[in-house]
């Protein structure tokens, strides 16, 4: 089989990853790729954006099953002409990728056939948000509405921090055409987790859950980011707690966009908040999420390119999971993610087999790995406890400690190793 993975980042590079561990994978292609695909999948000079190219490559080499990573390849409508040119894709139209693409459009599902999320207000106009935002007081949550890579999310403190969200959106155009408009919604106590799935119209088969570390500094300080660390499962999420995410959140939505006629394939990804009354949602993705794939695919036991081509024809791929734990911890340019250098010389470190490295923004320049991007590299590894694979982890980070030109968060799932009692250095 030939499989095609669309995407340069660290989410791609997980798929490649899992993709080149099924037997029946015998030639893999990313486009464009980084340079740590390039060990197992041959890397295409084809971007995510050149539709007509993908389209033709896929044709020309009788492609037996593409899977689009990205989020805006997905709103671009990619499936569309890969469907259109009668190839086999894993990923949703651009009519149901606009769960993701419009934060107002997934709330207005939500309200419509009542899955739980926070209230709400969608505003154009900066005096009517920020008379509202007066009204509500805070904390309070600001949203940009469409896609602002993982960054367009202010959690303000006060009003006035509030305040100036809205006029840095939509006066002043943070995030351009995404912030065009904006969403103000309330602000929800409790644990976040996200929780992903293989859907194919009303068909639904959920992955284990992961916890995300979205600020950028130890302590849940600092902006948000993309995600600087994961680990899954997420702990201590009560059982009926996950079975009602994956009943009264992933169907209940899979089957409103079927019946408003955007019937969804692909993977759904709810970003959810254990409150008191029960999970509720945060945000929708349309695809994998990253930092979150990277600890979700080395559990899955079934190889995925069967899995996708098992949902694609109405059948129930029996997922398998492994009962380790995974954790990974994201290394970023520093100044990430506000301006950073590129370029930069990577130190070396060797992978044992216990502690894997997923490449995000790295190229390789005259014999070793550069950096490209802000999230640079993960370094991931799996153990029966989580804090055995975060000490794993944190070990194998050693070789940046004396590097100025990187960081790391080493708390990522500290809270929750302690609050399971688990031991920690």
């Amino acid at each position: 089989m030939k499989v095609l993975i669309i995407g340069r980042g660290g989410r791609e590079h997980s798929l490649v990853r899992k993709f080149a561990e099924s037997p029946q994978v015998t030639q893999l292609y990313a486009a464009p790729g980084n340079a740590g695909m390039k060990q197992q999948a041959e890397c295409l000079a084809i971007s995510e954006t050149d539709h007509e190219g993908l389209v033709a490559f896929a044709k020309e080499n009788e492609i037996d099953l593409t899977f689009v990573g990205p989020e805006n390849p997905l709103l671009e409508g990619l499936v569309d002409q890969f469907q259109a040119a009668e190839l086999t894709v894993f990923g949703p139209s651009k009519a149901a990728a606009l769960i993701e693409g419009s934060k107002h459009f997934a709330k207005q599902i939500m309200d419509k056939y009542s899955i739980p999320t926070a209230d709400y207000q969608a505003f154009t106009a900066a005096d009517k948000a920020e008379a509202y935002i007066r009204k509500k007081g805070a904390p309070i949550v600001i949203k940009a509405d469409g896609l602002a890579a993982g960054k367009g999310v202010v959690v303000a403190e006060t009003v006035d921090q509030a305040v100036d969200a809205v006029e840095d959106m939509l006066l002043d155009k943070q995030f351009g055409d995404a912030s065009t408009e904006i969403v103000v919604e309330e602000f929800l106590q409790g644990e976040e987790f996200s929780l992903m799935a293989f859907v194919h119209g009303e068909n639904v088969y959920p992955m284990v859950t992961a916890k995300d570390h979205k600020r950028a500094f130890e302590g849940d300080q600092g902006p948000n980011t993309g995600g600087m660390g994961a680990f899954a499962p997420a702990q201590q999420l009560p059982e009926a707690s996950y079975d009602y995410a994956v009943e009264a959140i992933l169907k209940k939505t899979a089957s409103a966009l079927v019946t408003e006629g955007r019937t969804f394939t692909g993977i759904l990804y709810a970003g959810l908040i254990q409150t008191d009354a029960g999970p509720k949602v945060i945000e929708f993705n349309a695809r994998f999420g990253d930092p979150e794939t990277q600890v979700v695919l080395p559990l899955l036991e079934n190889d995925l390119d069967q899995v996708l081509l098992d949902v694609l024809t109405d059948k129930d791929p029996q997922l398998k999971w492994s009962n380790q734990s995974c954790a990974g911890v994201v290394v970023a340019s520093q100044g990430y993610p506000g301006s950073y250098q590129k370029e930069v010389p990577l130190p070396n470190w060797a992978e044992d087999g216990e502690v894997f490295a997923v490449h995000a923004g790295t190229k390789e320049m005259n014999g070793r790995y550069v950096s490209d991007g802000g999230r640079v590299l993960l370094f991931g590894a799996k153990a029966e406890q989580l804090s055995t694979a975060l000490q794993k982890v944190n070990d194998a980070l050693g070789v940046f400690d004396s590097n100025n030109d990187f960081f790391y968060r080493r708390d990522i799932g500290r809270s929750s190793i302690v609050s399971s009692n688990q031991d920690v250095d």
